[in-house]
């Protein structure tokens, strides 16, 4: 006889969403570690987490830096290698993934300049209470720019089709 709730069971049963953002991130690694390998180019890994996805950054190693082609033009390589790389998590683990690929910091150095371009938007805006569109940008830099508008208290949208979707700042 069973005496266990079902809520129970599924939570003994399913891992705790940390315990599959861990999952994914060893996942990828290791999937990015064999592509490497295979194309004899040098680069460690790190994983981390940052709030609800696994951050899988490839950077410069002892052996030698990670090749900037694997950014490409306007992060075009990286943002390819994000998606097989999603994949090859969703194929292993069943899930989709949400994973955040990085490459030799290209990332974390968009990230700093789309605050920066945000944070001058909201202030034209503010001074001129007019509409201020930001140049075109990727679905990461996009989602980086409304969260940046949406702290300093302003409304943004996106607008326009890919590849000249962009973020539109408006006045609260």
């Amino acid at each position: 006889p069973d005496t266990g709730s079902s809520t129970e069971k599924a939570s003994t049963t399913r891992p705790s969403r940390t315990a599959q953002l861990e999952r994914e991130g060893e996942v990828a690694a290791d999937f990015l570690e064999r592509l490497l390998d295979i194309a004899d180019l040098d680069g460690d890994l790190d994983v981390d987490i940052d709030g609800d996805r696994a951050v899988v950054a490839i950077v410069d190693s002892e052996e030698g830096r990670v090749p900037r082609r694997l950014v490409g033009t306007d992060g075009r390589v990286l943002e390819a290698l994000q998606e097989v790389t999603r994949l090859a998590v969703q194929t292993a683990t069943g899930e989709h993934s949400r994973l955040m690929l990085d490459v030799a910091g290209h990332r974390a150095e968009r990230r700093r300049a789309v605050v920066e371009i945000a944070r001058t938007a909201v202030e034209a805006c503010q001074e001129t209470g007019e509409p201020q569109p930001l140049e075109p940008m990727s679905a990461f830099e996009r989602k980086v720019a409304h969260d940046e508008v949406l702290r300093l208290g302003l409304r943004s949208e996106s607008e326009g089709v890919e590849p000249r979707r962009h973020v539109v700042v408006h006045p609260a």
